[in-house]
Formats: structure tokens, C-alpha cells, sequence
């Protein structure tokens, strides 16, 4: 069973997967699934992090334990009550990962985070996204279904073999393609940069975040930056998990500091 973080209240329970808890953390990792993703792509990231971090995974609506909730395709209905949630565990620093569309997801929460003094988000990850004010704003055309599944295999990330199951296409179809309603009218409203330090993460062959793109990140924040590119397209973090991982906790100072160890996952 899914189980939120101790003391955790409201929103958070609703918004946020934590398939393991920690008793003191010390720092909780909040990881935004990509379009048509749930909390769930990202469990077994456990098996990789120590035991001081806490994994928490957004469960955005309209899928897995939330699909009776409609899909919320706007971001900024998406966003605001998803970052007073990530606020509500804001009591030790937080690490933000957001991946693909959780990237931008990711980024808009972060803004309604910082602060000019000290805000609570210790480092952003930007994975396989452009910058918002430099990636081209004009909508995709309309897909079909079959339109929509063959781009969904191209990109890799998802089994194409679910969508042949009639009912298990019906039920997943409706989430992507709120999503892709939402990534595609989201418009970068001009505003401070960040304070915190972020990395943009993309890979080698991606064919949907060309290089320039990416490195359009710096322009997000005056803290640090980083880009960084590893081998593979535009689902990189799945063949590439360890790698990714490690490279997250050398970052972040966490290199080397003990695990639980191989586990089931949740």
C-alpha cells in the first residue's frame, strides 16, 4: 500500500506517492511523471537511493488510484493545488525531478515555491524538455488514436503492446491525451527566474529536445547550472536508470552513502 510521509497533511496525501518513508530524512526527492505517467514509473528509483532520501512520486489525476478524477489539462489548475501539496512537506529540503511534460510541471512549481530569500526547493531537474521561452509554442496537430499510440512507441517509455488490450487502451488514452492538451497550450508567462540550483538532463539521440533547446534552461535560474546529456532517446532514465541516479546523488553530495539494498517493488 502507498503511504505518504509522517506527518504529512491535506494535499500532499492526495497529490503525492511514498511507497517508503523515512523517519529522518534528509533531503525528499519529488519526482513528476511524464505525460500519460504515474506516480508508479518512478518506484523503482527505490532500489537505488539511500536511506536518507524519501522518495515522493506525483500522482496526477486521472490515472491509477485517481482515474474516477478527471485530467486536469491546464496548468495552471494542474499546478496550484499540486504546489501547495509539495509545500506541505517542505519541512526538509526538497529536490525537485520532473521528467518530459513533468519537467515543465515540475518547473511551474518551483516558481510558486521560491522566494527571493530562501526558497524551499534545494535543486530542480529539468529531464528531456526544452525551455519553456525556447521551445516552439505552436499546438501539434489534432491525433487520432492510432496517430497517438504509434508517436507514444517512437518515443519509447510505454509498453505498445497495452494498447492492444481494448480496455486497457480506453482507459489509458483519455489521461495522455489530456496531458498532451496541457504540454501543448502551456505558455511561459515572463516572470524572476529561480533562486535554486537546477540541471537539464536530456539524451544523446532524443529527437524531441534538440541540444539548443535544453541549454536554454540557464536562463531559469540564478543559482547554478547544469546540462547534462547521457546516452539514449528521449526515455534515457529508463535504460539508464543507475547512471541517472548516481549522477542526482553526486550532485546533490549523496554519493556512497548507504542503501537499503535490493527490494520488491511497491
Amino acid at each position: 500500500m502507498n503511504r505518504m510521509a509522517s506527518g504529512s497533511l491535506g494535499l500532499a496525501q492526495r497529490w503525492l506517492r511514498g511507497p517508503r518513508p523515512r523517519r529522518r530524512p534528509r533531503l525528499r526527492l519529488v519526482c513528476f511523471p511524464h505525460a500519460g505517467g504515474s506516480a508508479r514509473f518512478f518506484y523503482p528509483w527505490l532500489r537505488e537511493l539511500p536511506t536518507n532520501v524519501e522518495l515522493l512520486a506525483v500522482q496526477y489525476p486521472g490515472r491509477d488510484d485517481r482515474i474516477d478524477e478527471p485530467v486536469l489539462d491546464r496548468m495552471d489548475l494542474l499546478c496550484e493545488p499540486l504546489a501547495k501539496a509539495v509545500a506541505e512537506v517542505a519541512d526538509v529540503p526538497l529536490v525537485l525531478f520532473g521528467h518530459s511534460m513533468g519537467a515543465s510541471v515540475a518547473f511551474e512549481v518551483a516558481r510558486r515555491l521560491d522566494s527571493p530569500s530562501s526558497g524551499p526547493v534545494r535543486h530542480l531537474f529539468v529531464s528531456a524538455r526544452p525551455a519553456p521561452f525556447s521551445a516552439d509554442p505552436a499546438l501539434g496537430p489534432p491525433r487520432d488514436d492510432d496517430t497517438l499510440v504509434r508517436e507514444l512507441a517512437r518515443l519509447g517509455g510505454t509498453d505498445p503492446t497495452l494498447f492492444d488490450d481494448p480496455e486497457i487502451r480506453a482507459a489509458l488514452l483519455p489521461a495522455i491525451r489530456g496531458d498532451y492538451r496541457l504540454i501543448e497550450g502551456y505558455r511561459y508567462r515572463a516572470g524572476p527566474p529561480l533562486s535554486c540550483a537546477m540541471t537539464a538532463v536530456l539524451g544523446s539521440h532524443d529527437p524531441k529536445v534538440p541540444h539548443r533547446l535544453a541549454e536554454g534552461w540557464q536562463a531559469a535560474t540564478t543559482g547554478t547550472f547544469t546540462l547534462r546529456v547521457m546516452p539514449g532517446g528521449h526515455f534515457y532514465l529508463s535504460e539508464r536508470r543507475s547512471a541517472l541516479i548516481a549522477y542526482l546523488l553526486t550532485t546533490l553530495g549523496l554519493h556512497g552513502t548507504r542503501r537499503d539494498g535490493p527490494a520488491s517493488t511497491p
